[in-house]
């Protein structure tokens, strides 16, 4: 299988067969990925991905594409936005550079090994089932006996509670290293590492859980031991469904896009700075621009106050040409504080992709602030710098308060 490596928005030249080119080809909106002919070159080619990162195999390629900001960085942004569960550096010193799945196999099964030192996590599951006994175990379901069974004796209808290791949190951990452990990874100790929680997990179910509808889990002192493992599973199942097929080409893998990235880990982020809950600061659609509600918007960031927006803003990690913002992006902003009549919002970019500036809305009044949070450094130096950024945002939520009052 030919590997291919790649960065994030960074353009590699790659000779290539018809039959890889019509592979690439088919695959490149899932991959994010712009394929260009080299000029004089005849079956060359710039691949060029954009804000999707990850590993994928596909009709005989290993496409390779890694984040700009590094896989410990990109980790540890990607488990806070989970939950604000801060990881620890040394949770992602790597031996070797390893690709992002071999990386969360790794990370995974050291949370695994930390998290099951004290035995696995058991707990009360409720069981509803027919006993074929004289012996009732539980409380009977007369409802449902009578229902089904009138008359008859056996079997009785109960409801139990069962002290169990067959819980969601181990559940989720089993169906996270059994997705990993599909993939072709190349690290010894990574597949070593899903091997052994195979066996520990033996007695698990192993349910399937799609993208969409990965369970949250609540902590307390009981299950706090399982808040690293439990993130990363959740991670790897949120992510790791890339699963399609088009004819005899079939790609599967993993991919993170690192605009949902971003845009999650500066909510979850600002929250935390801010103090406030999920139910107050968080996307929500805000009313239409137009009198006939045909213009429907949906900012990234806003904060309520009872039934009242008083703060609207978007995260945007995506490509910024010279460290231009697209006028798209401004016209989105206006059309946000327009339809609230707020005083003014906020675009929150990374840095590198746009540089602070605030623009004057000619003849409204409105002011359009863009803020730049540098990735580098460590995850408590990003979270300093959201802390700062979070007084920016309370200014323009105290300011549209004070107008509105």
């Amino acid at each position: 299988m030919r590997r291919i490596d790649l960065v994030e928005y960074v353009g590699s030249e790659y000779t290539l067969s018809a039959a890889e080119l019509d592979v690439l080809l088919r695959e490149a909106n899932d991959l994010d990925l712009s394929v260009h002919p080299v000029t004089g070159a005849g079956g060359a080619y710039t691949l060029t991905p954009g804000s999707t990162v990850g590993a994928v195999e596909t009709g005989g390629l290993s496409v390779l594409i890694r984040p700009k900001i590094g896989i410990p960085k990109l980790l540890s942004l990607a488990c806070y936005a989970m939950g604000a569960y801060r990881m620890r550096p040394e949770m992602f010193d790597f031996e070797e550079n390893p690709t992002l799945p071999d990386a969360l196999a790794l990370a995974l099964a050291s949370h695994a090994r930390r998290a099951f030192s004290r035995g696995l996590l058991h707990g009360y599951r409720t069981e509803e089932e027919a006993l074929h006994t004289h012996t009732v175990r539980g409380r009977i379901r007369f409802d449902e006996q009578i229902r089904r069974r009138y008359g008859v004796p056996l079997p009785v209808e109960v409801r139990y509670d069962e002290f169990t290791d067959d819980i969601l949190e181990n559940r989720l951990v089993r169906a996270a290293a059994i997705r990993l452990g599909g993939m072709r990874l190349r690290s010894h100790d990574a597949r070593r590492g899903l091997g052994w929680m195979a066996g520990i997990l033996d007695n698990v179910s192993p349910i399937e859980f799609p993208p969409n509808r990965v369970p949250d889990v609540e902590f307390d002192r009981l299950n706090e031991h399982y808040r690293g493992v439990v993130t990363l599973s959740r991670l790897v199942l949120r992510h790791s469904a890339f699963e399609a097929g088009r004819g005899e080409v079939r790609a599967s893998g993993f991919l993170m896009d690192m605009n949902a990235v971003f845009q999650e880990f500066v909510t979850v982020a600002l929250r935390e700075a801010l103090g406030v809950s999920d139910r107050v600061f968080l996307e929500r659609s805000i009313p239409s621009l137009d009198d006939a509600s045909r213009v429907h918007l949906r900012p990234d960031l806003t904060w309520w106050h009872g039934g009242e927006c008083l703060f609207v803003g978007d995260a945007k990690y995506k490509r910024v040409e010279v460290q231009r913002v697209p006028n798209a992006d401004l016209y989105q902003m206006l059309a946000y504080v327009t339809a609230l009549d707020l005083p003014g919002g906020m675009l929150i970019y990374a840095k590198g992709e746009s540089e602070p500036v605030m623009h004057q809305i000619r003849h409204s009044g409105k002011r359009l602030e863009v803020a730049a949070l540098d990735l580098e450094g460590t995850l408590e130096a990003v979270l300093e710098r959201v802390g700062s950024l979070a007084d920016s945002v309370r200014a323009l939520r105290d300011e549209a308060r004070l107008l509105a009052a």
